[in-house]
């Protein structure tokens, strides 16, 4: 008898023990179904220099660019320059030919968006442009300036620059600080990102014909309308639509650590140069808390800062359990990010790829797979599931 109760009280310590160390699930939705997918990576083209933007055609065809300037159909295998770009496209510091994106209704209209840096003539600053374009062939044809920044970027730095459009055909720009320069604080030098009479540091609303769209915010000291969406950006270069929910998705840098993840929702101050979860690069604070009233937190912040750049939202069901993630690349941390999403919050996030190089763009293409844009040497990788 007394070997029968010491053996169950070492069953149920054993027991004990092991649901101890039970992970819990403390989510509110239904766990993802599937299998956990494992990447097969295939090399779509290499040998080129910073592919900024990619996009599909709907005859499959993808387009990309490379920030020098250039801006090349990709179909059958084959890369083929078009001509016809804009002849003022100024690639010096972090400007040149950025983000291009595919009208959704396309078959309709046939316009290709496009945003790109230039110097006017004459001028001490560079600008922000976004055109749209059709296509001949192979020739560039049609285009028409939509929007455009004051050439005030004196230091060619942070110009944001990615493109999107949401169900109801309406075109996103995400546009950087711009300036003189980049340092954090309440008195800091720049404060374009705050000032509301100013395009930098903000990403706008537009129709796709560039004007302004209706049920565009009124901000604080305004009367009316105009293009802005949201405010307090430094540097938004990933721009992404859920397409569950139909909320816009952006990441920025951050300076020295406080790269952000953000939900951007209409007329909300994103806090930039008044707060950040950084630090600015000479180590000294931006903000005596990353928090303050007023002012939209990020759903994540890395420190350090991984250099995000690009954004996307995987749907296809072939990637199982990690349908719904959220994916941006790494320039500085050489990897693509992967984060996961319940209920707005971000609940994980992993590194995929790590170490091949600066991951500039990433897309889902229409066939399902990662398309990712990766620097040393300019290539594109095809990402599917095993």
């Amino acid at each position: 008898m007394k070997l029968f109760v010491l053996l169950s009280l070492l069953f149920l310590s054993v027991a004990c023990r092991e649901a101890d160390n039970t992970p819990v699930d403390n989510t509110t939705t239904p766990p993802a179904t599937g299998t956990t997918p494992t990447l097969r990576s295939q090399t779509l083209l290499t040998g080129y220099e910073i592919i900024w933007g990619m996009d599909f055609l709907p005859n499959g065809d993808m387009l990309f660019t490379e920030k020098r300037g250039r801006i090349y159909r990709f179909s059958n295998g084959t890369a083929t320059q078009l001509t016809g770009l804009p002849n003022d496209i100024d690639a010096r510091g972090q400007g040149g030919l950025l983000d291009v994106r595919v009208h959704p209704n396309y078959a309709s209209t046939g316009w290709v968006y496009a945003a790109y840096s230039s110097t006017p003539s004459g001028s001490q600053g560079a600008r922000l442009n976004l055109v749209r374009f059709k296509l001949n062939g192979n020739a560039i044809t049609s285009t028409e300036t939509i929007f455009q920044t004051p050439a005030t970027n004196t230091w060619r730095g942070h110009y944001g620059g990615r493109i999107a459009f949401d169900r109801n055909g309406l075109l996103y720009l995400s546009i950087g600080e711009g300036g003189s320069g980049s340092y954090g604080g309440a008195t800091a030098p720049n404060q374009n990102s705050q000032n509301l009479q100013n395009p930098w540091g903000k990403i706008h609303r537009l129709t796709d014909a560039g004007g302004i769209a209706a049920g565009n915010p009124v901000l604080p000291g305004t009367t009316a309308p105009g293009t802005i969406f949201s405010y307090g950006h430094r540097n938004p270069q990933g721009l992404a639509f859920d397409p569950a929910t139909g909320q816009l998705w952006a990441t920025e840098h951050g300076p020295r650590g406080g790269d952000e993840i953000n939900l951007v929702q209409a007329g909300r101050n994103y806090g930039w140069p008044l707060v950040s979860n950084g630090v600015n690069y000479d180590g000294t604070p931006v903000s005596a808390s990353p928090t303050r009233e007023g002012i939209e937190a990020p759903l994540y912040a890395w420190t350090p800062s991984i250099g995000t750049c690009g954004l996307a939202f995987i749907t296809s069901e072939q990637f199982g359990t990690w349908r719904g993630s959220l994916l941006t690349g790494a320039l500085a941390l050489t990897h693509l990010s992967r984060a996961e999403i319940s209920n707005n919050r971000v609940t994980n996030v992993s590194r995929l790829l790590d170490g091949q190089g600066r991951f500039r763009n990433v897309i889902q293409g229409p066939d399902g797979a990662i398309y990712v844009s990766v620097e040393g040497p300019g290539r594109i990788l095809r990402l599917t599931a095993e």
